[in-house]
């Protein structure tokens, strides 16, 4: 028992030893390799574009006659009111093509039947009655590759009978290209952020440490509202419409690290380079 306790107390000096050299290795390296000076900044910037893209929307509907809440609908009624809505489909569909819309690019939605309550006349007593009637609906959209025929496409909407013209959302075809452009310019400006600073402080900038956006270059399709109901019908007001612009917005972050009087030999100064 007492023979093995000199080699126990060897092992264990042996083990204290090295992690101690360990530490002091590791110190020294530590010590040996600062943390690089840098430079970070922080840059906005954003591009305005011209829509390219619009898309028109509309609605079309029909009704049966009100009855009273104790009544059904007369499924009569039902059946031609979804034939002269399918009718008017039909001509509206019609009209586009012939301002030179393709087919493609009309989009008529499902149709959409749903119950009203409407007020009725006064009874001997005062009393309004409520009754009851169908609404049948049909949803169109046209896509216009060219502003220019959104004035034209407008008043042949209001020419084939639309009963709504909900308005006009204008979107670009190619939103990659602008979305880089946005980003680009942010770059941009950061490097020349980054340069006018160095510069005034006497320095130069490194390689770059880190990049991350701050924003993403992304936007919202522009939505405009223009009704076209019974009493606006053929104002022609769409003749005179302007779409304006769309900002796209994007943010970064940049890190360099720097090369000057206080940075010889740090990371960040280029290989080869002769020391300041």
């Amino acid at each position: 028992m007492s023979s093995a306790t000199p080699q126990l107390k060897r092992l264990r000096d042996g083990v204290l030893g090295s992690a101690l050299l360990a530490l002091l290795a590791a110190t020294t390296a530590h010590a040996a390799s600062p943390t690089p000076p840098s430079l970070h900044v922080q840059a906005q910037s954003w591009v305005e574009v011209e829509p390219d893209k619009a898309t028109l929307s509309a609605r079309l509907w029909e009704h049966t006659p009100a009855v009273s809440t104790l009544e059904e609908t007369d499924s009569a009624e039902l059946s031609g009111a979804r034939e002269r809505l399918e009718h008017r489909a039909s001509e509206l569909i019609k009209a586009m093509e012939a301002v030179g819309i393709e087919q493609r690019a009309i989009q008529a939605g499902s149709l959409n039947v749903y119950p009203q309550h409407v007020a009725g006349p006064r009874n001997d007593d005062g009393e309004q009655d409520t009754l009851m009637r169908t609404r049948l609906e049909r949803p169109f959209s046209v896509e216009l590759t060219n502003i220019d025929q959104l004035g034209e496409v407008f008043d042949a909407m209001i020419s084939a009978g639309v009963n709504t013209l909900d308005g006009v959302q204008f979107d670009l075809q190619d939103r990659d290209a602008a979305t880089d452009e946005a980003l680009t310019k942010a770059l941009e400006k950061a490097r020349h952020k980054a340069d006018l600073m160095a510069s005034t402080l006497g320095v130069r900038l490194g390689q770059v440490q880190r990049i991350e956006e701050t924003q993403a270059p992304t936007f919202q399709p522009r939505m405009m509202a223009m009704r076209a109901e019974s009493d606006a019908m053929g104002s022609g007001s769409a003749n005179d419409y302007r779409p304006g612009t769309l900002r796209i917005d994007a943010g970064v972050n940049v890190e360099w690290t720097l090369r000057g009087q206080d940075a010889r030999g740090r990371p960040g100064r280029v290989a080869g380079e002769p020391e300041q």
